[in-house]
């Protein structure tokens, strides 16, 4: 990762970040079709339950994406990643994974979904390279035919009943 690359919980409602937003927004509409879009909205991006995360080499807004917390708050979903084409390759995307995984593993959620199109070669490749697993389609997702699904669990923070995590990956 490039050394100045910083992320932080911020309000998408800022020039710099709508401007990726519309980037990502230009990029998905180019691939797929209307229906096929399961973009959040400015004013989604905005409510409680959504932590809306942004990247930034120096001061330039370089990524985004945000973790969706469910009712139960066991799980979250993964939305809106993008990086702007002039910065990757830099480390963007896994210093944003990085630091929702750990906000996400700290707030008690134990797994992370999310989806991506089924032309989007280099996430797929990033979210298998990071610990991702493919699982079936889910919610809104089923049937859709450009939708590819992953999960990862995520390790549990330690809890005052057991005072410790194990280091054995296959516990969870």
């Amino acid at each position: 990762m490039h050394p100045s690359v910083t992320v932080a919980v911020e309000p998408p409602r800022q020039p710099e970040v709508e401007r990726l937003l519309d980037g990502s927004t230009a990029y998905a509409e180019s691939l797929y079709p209307p229906e096929s879009s399961f973009l959040l909205d400015i004013a989604t991006l905005e409510r409680a339950e959504v932590a809306f995360y942004v990247a930034r080499d120096g001061d330039r807004a370089v990524g985004i994406a945000a973790l969706v917390a469910e009712a139960d708050a066991s799980r979250g979903e993964l939305k809106r990643m993008f990086v702007d084409p002039e910065a990757r390759g830099r480390g963007v995307a896994a210093a944003l994974l990085d630091r929702i995984e750990a906000d996400a593993a700290a707030r008690g959620i134990i797994e992370i979904v999310l989806e991506t199109g089924d032309l989007h070669d280099a996430a797929q490749a990033l979210y298998a390279r990071r610990g991702y697993r493919l699982i079936p389609q889910f919610g809104q997702y089923v049937g859709e035919p450009h939708s590819v699904c992953f999960a990862k669990t995520l390790i549990a923070a330690p809890t005052a009943t057991t005072g410790s995590v194990s280091n054995d990956p296959g516990v969870r």
